[in-house]
């Protein structure tokens, strides 16, 4: 796919799955889904996207449905934006010589949606999978990765959580209790003092199992790339 395309895309997509469907009409008239199916064929056809993940028309399609419902889902899609914007700025796709990596940033992002979900952090849509938040959490972060422009830091999150693994890392080894124990206590600490507002979907307990969770997502990840440090 052209990676700056999504973006576009995906607000596309929004505006025309939100359109009231017409009435007495039928193909891509018919239905909002039908909308976006024509929207991502005709941006197909037009070169503003290409088929991506090796999938056909009509998975693509599909897929194009799939995003016009995360999209819509405004919790999900604020977290996955959030999250694709630190993996990138974090995780980038590169050794610690800086040869390409884009697996271990890809093994990454499809670890932390895995989690988002199971903690309740992200929210699957209906006609969504876990796939389609992948793939577009991976879309998302595409575009991060060759962003030019000047960015602040949202990889800060990611680094005071791993802060907590370096410091319980002795002799090459984590102390991974030690380590969650610090993680607990910080998002206990954030949360009672207001600065981590969690929605009424989500409790303190999950939010620190979110966070352990990326403790070790980006310790796997540091493993693969050779870095030490975030």
């Amino acid at each position: 796919m052209i990676l700056k395309s999504i973006v576009l895309a995906g607000v596309c997509l929004l505006v025309v799955s939100a359109a009231p469907p017409l009435r007495a009409q039928g193909g891509c008239a018919s239905a909002p889904d039908a909308a976006v199916q024509c929207f991502v064929g005709n941006a197909v056809r037009t070169n503003l996207v290409t088929l991506q993940y090796g999938m056909t028309m009509s998975q693509f399609k599909a897929y194009g449905v799939s995003v016009s419902k995360i999209v819509q889902e405004q919790p999900t899609a604020l977290a996955v934006v959030g999250l694709a914007s630190a993996v990138a700025d974090a995780l980038p796709p590169t050794n610690a010589n800086g040869t390409a990596n884009p697996a271990a940033q890809t093994t990454a992002i499809d670890a932390i949606v895995d989690a988002g979900l199971a903690d309740n952090i992200l929210i699957l849509p209906a006609e969504t999978t876990a796939q389609d938040l992948k793939w577009f959490s991976l879309d998302l972060v595409n575009v991060m990765n060759t962003n030019n422009g000047i960015l602040l830091s949202p990889g800060t999150m990611l680094r005071v959580i791993d802060s907590y693994v370096v410091t319980a890392n002795l002799n090459g080894q984590v102390n991974w209790t030690l380590a969650n124990a610090g993680i607990a206590t910080m998002i206990t600490n954030f949360a009672s003092a207001g600065l981590l507002k969690l929605p009424t979907t989500i409790t303190t307990a999950q939010a620190i199992q979110f966070a352990e969770a990326l403790a070790q997502i980006t310790y796997s990840y540091k493993a693969a790339t050779g870095r030490t440090t975030l």
